[in-house]
């Protein structure tokens, strides 16, 4: 009787250790995403975030030798590669965003549905206080004219209502959005615009930006203008337009339904 010898093809070790690392990369990436939204926000607290894309990378750069090896040389492990491939997916979707974003979109921090005159950030003590002692700088004349082009939608609020009418619609506007109101003046007074002052933070790192709120009457109604800001880099990846295009139909909405 003889005994039949079967010999199978060694799995990839790249493909192994692709998948290893791919998971230690999430792990990192979690609890760096994690540090961040616990810590002070900063520019340099995302550190921990690009070591773990380095992890990232290795991972896929791995996953991409061991098909190789594995076309080359008839190595087994096409399903462990190509699980490493799908849980590099999680993290590899929101950078190519992110990427996409840097790339169409211009290098803007400020945004303003009235980029001739601006609305003006408080300087009370409350406000203050909540963005830290800034102030949002003035933002250059040829940058507004960027963001008109970027964003032609980002224009004001015309409404047929008293200014008195328009500030309550967007103070339930921006307390329906979630955004934080510091302080909140009423239209009247020597100029007789409104303002409200409000803080939001971003959904996964948590970095603040900074929004104002100009009401003004008008003769046949009243203007909304809304500025946004971020407080932290000079790129918002659209974010600051697309808040204030929340905003206009989030007011479309409230008016629709009186």
């Amino acid at each position: 009787m003889h005994r039949r010898l079967v010999f199978e093809e060694p799995v990839s070790r790249a493909a192994i250790w692709s998948r290893r690392l791919a998971w230690f990369s999430l792990a990192v990436l979690l609890l760096s995403l994690l540090l961040v939204r616990l810590g002070e926000p900063s520019i340099e607290g995302l550190a921990p975030i690009a070591a773990a894309y380095i992890f990232v990378l290795a991972a896929l750069g791995l996953a991409i030798l061991s098909f190789i090896r594995i076309w080359q040389q008839g190595h087994r492990g096409v399903g462990i590669a190509s699980a490493a491939l799908l849980l590099l997916l999680i993290p590899l979707v929101p950078a190519g965003y992110v990427g996409l974003k840097l790339l169409t979109r211009p290098a803007l921090a400020d945004v303003s549905t009235d980029i001739d005159d601006p609305p003006a950030f408080s300087r009370s003590q409350a406000a203050l206080t909540a963005r830290s002692g800034r102030v949002p700088p003035d933002v250059p004349a040829e940058h507004r004219r960027l963001q008109r082009r970027a964003y032609p939608k980002a224009v004001p609020i015309l409404l047929e209502l008293p200014a008195e009418a328009a500030f309550d619609l967007a103070r339930r506007a921006a307390t329906t959005l979630g955004w934080q109101v510091l302080e909140s003046t009423r239209p009247g007074g020597r100029s007789g615009a409104g303002r409200i002052e409000a803080v939001v933070r971003g959904r996964i790192l948590r970095f603040p930006e900074d929004i104002t709120i100009r009401i003004r009457p008008r003769v046949d109604g009243s203007r909304i203008d809304v500025r946004s800001a971020s407080r932290l880099g000079s790129h918002d990846l659209g974010v600051n337009a697309e808040r204030i295009a929340a905003f206009a139909d989030e007011i479309e909405l409230l008016m629709e339904s009186r």
